[in-house]
């Protein structure tokens, strides 16, 4: 969710809007600090501080346990494995249920704790569990620990020698393949997790041969103490090429079952394909109508010779509802909020109805910023990989650039060419009152939105590889002055990993854009463009880059380029910093003019939640002109892009 942001007037406004932010800080630390140490505050289920006094009451004869984990031959990074295994560890603040109930949980350990050894390679390694000093296989089934509370547990593991692949062995179908290919090299990785992998992959590459029958039918691993190594014989059978049979689904309750199975898009007699079914599974996934989504092959093949495929699904509630909000020092605060539902009609159709005020404490309250809207989307209307939408939208807003009101009306189809590429076409009609630079003026927009986009990021809202394009092209026809213009916008976002646990992301931004066709003044000013602020170029006021009038406010304009650069550092696993640089210009010309661009430079911090990071960035000007602000602050949900 963006931050909105605009340049405050006066200079000593941008220090009284902060210092209202920084009361209600205060605040809310003080309600906080009155509920006392026992209270808890969760926020979307998950807990954000403090304990529940009830959450062991369920407990049956609660006994309480304090564990200690030695492994004096493995290196710090195999004892942060071993670590994350133990659940006596991780559950260590948790109480057990009775003598039995702690023994269970030590056997289960030790079954853990060896499988995280042989993950890392570890075939010699032998993992010793005591309680109250006795050695946990020594223990009768009906021991009772009688001692004072915690009972002591001991874990000691001698990890032994690191192995690594030996001779190395594909038969039966795979015969013909090579292990390295796989990652079966020998001298390479043999940990269990990566004979696993290779053995996935192995079966996947037949599969995508048409043979959904693939499995690997013989695993002769021998560990050879003398020289630490791991000899791999494997033996695959393929099985028949097949086509897809009768596509089965069950769990749907509200949502209909025929359409379910038609949204799969696996056209009976097609010949199978992996890469079919995980695409299948992600199109109903999409649907947001369902919770989860898991297919499942047949193990033979039908009387026709084609498999059978079973979707399993459990749905989620069609209703729901939220609020959002936004801060920055420049624009103050903006709240939302929304209601929508999933499964209208039964076939996944959806409805949204939201709206939003924003400005405040920053505009007075004869200027806040409103918008409400209804979307309505019907997927599967020409194909699976289809979607109809339509909505009517009203704006009434007052950034610096501009007064307008508005009313806009859109209905349009959406397809997915690929699972990374999706094209879609509108019809759209826009009436407008807009006041600006250039006086009072009423607009009857028709348009034509149309969009290109190539998406293969690994993660919508968190990515850390990929890149996503976007293509944008919107001619459009003024009907009360028959001016026509195209508006023309191409973007583009790439993610690399520098490490092997993604804890250093480089991120990098480019946009161009341009309206060719007519000038300034015949443009609506809301459709012209504009930079700064936290979603383009952070430092600045929101719209507060490019060309101004003679009162200082800015115009927009028919041309924009903008760029960022981010490092996105992970410091923990729920707490990120980032440093950034933007840059960005803005040209009365149908091309960008480069001689005059901004940038801005700064630092944010993520708090990573299920929902998308938790975002405050702060950012200066690197080149500011007198009325800009010295700096600025962004809060919001979601990257900056």
């Amino acid at each position: 969710m963006p931050a909105y942001e605009r340049q405050m007037s006066g200079g000593t406004e941008p220090k009284r809007v902060l210092s209202r932010a920084l009361l209600l800080a205060v605040i809310c630390c003080s309600l906080i600090a009155g509920l006392g140490p026992a209270a808890a505050f969760e926020i979307f289920g998950i807990k954000l501080w403090g304990s529940s006094s009830d959450e062991d009451a369920d407990i049956v004869d609660p006994m309480r346990y304090a564990v200690t984990i030695s492994a004096p031959d493995a290196d710090k990074d195999l004892v942060k494995k071993l670590e994350n295994a133990s659940s006596l560890k991780s559950d260590e603040d948790h109480p057990v249920s009775g003598s039995l109930g702690l023994m269970a949980k030590a056997r289960s350990d030790r079954e853990q704790l060896v499988a995280a050894l042989y993950a890392d390679a570890r075939y010699e390694g032998v993992v010793t569990i005591t309680i109250e000093g006795k050695p946990l296989d020594e223990l009768p089934p009906d021991a009772e620990f009688k001692g004072p509370q915690p009972i002591p547990v001991a874990v000691n593991i001698a990890a032994g020698p690191k192995f690594t692949l030996g001779d190395i062995r594909l038969e039966g179908d795979a015969a013909g393949l090579m292990g390295a290919d796989y990652g079966l090299i020998s001298g390479g990785d043999a940990g269990s997790g990566a004979v696993l992998k290779a053995e996935a992959l192995i079966v996947r590459t037949l599969k995508e041969q048409g043979r959904p029958l693939a499995e690997v039918t013989s695993r002769h691993i021998v560990a050879d103490h003398d020289t630490s190594t791991l000899d791999v014989t494997l033996t695959v059978a393929a099985g028949p090429v097949a086509g897809y049979g009768a596509t089965t689904v069950e769990g749907t309750e509200k949502v209909d079952r025929d359409f379910t199975e038609y949204m799969t898009g696996l056209k009976r007699g097609r010949q199978y394909s992996p890469q079919e079914i995980d695409d299948a599974r992600d199109r109903l996934l999409a649907l947001e109508v369902f919770n989860s989504v898991t297919f499942k092959e047949a193990d033979k093949l039908d009387a026709e010779g084609n498999i059978p495929i079973g979707v399993q699904v459990s749905e989620r509630k069609p209703r729901y509802f939220g609020l959002g909000g936004t801060f920055s020092n420049t624009e103050g605060l903006g709240l939302e909020g929304y209601w929508g539902h999933r499964n209208l009609f039964g076939r996944a159709e959806k409805l949204r109805i939201d709206g939003a005020i924003s400005g405040i404490g920053s505009n007075d309250l004869s200027e806040l910023n409103y918008n409400a809207g209804i979307m309505f989307e019907k997927p599967g209307v020409i194909g699976p990989a289809s979607k109809f939408f339509a909505g009517i939208k009203t704006v009434l807003e007052h950034p610096d650039a501009y007064d307008h009101f508005s009313v806009k009306g859109n209905t349009g189809l959406s397809y997915e060419l690929t699972k990374n590429q999706t094209v879609s076409a509108e019809v759209a009609l826009d009436y407008s009152r807009i006041h600006d630079s250039f006086g009072k003026h009423k607009y009857l927009i028709a348009s034509i939105p149309l969009q290109y986009v190539y998406d293969n990021r690994d993660v919508r809202l968190n990515p850390t590889k990929g890149f996503r394009l976007l293509a944008y092209a919107e001619p459009s026809y003024d009907i009360l002055s028959g001016a026509a213009f195209l508006k023309l916008k191409g973007e583009g976002s790439a993610y690399q990993s520098l490490d092997t646990a993604s804890k250093f992301v480089l991120a990098e931004r480019v946009a161009l854009g341009s309206i060719v066709g007519t000038s300034l003044q015949n443009v609506p000013a809301d459709r012209r463009f504009y930079s700064g602020g936290g979603g383009s170029v952070r430092g600045y006021a929101y719209q507060g880059i490019g060309p101004k009038d003679f009162t200082g406010q800015p115009i927009g304009g028919l041309s924009f380029f903008e760029t960022s650069v981010e490092m996105r550092i992970a410091i923990t696993d729920t707490i990120g910093i980032v440093p950034f640089v933007d840059a960005g210009t803005v040209s009365t010309k149908s091309f960008p003019d480069f001689s005059d661009v901004k940038v801005g430079a700064g630092v944010g911090l993520r708090y990573v939640t299920p929902f998308g990071p938790l975002r405050i960035d702060a950012a200066v000007p690197l080149n500011r002109d007198p009325g800009d602000p010295h700096f600025g602050i962004y809060a919001g949900i979601g990257q900056a892009f």
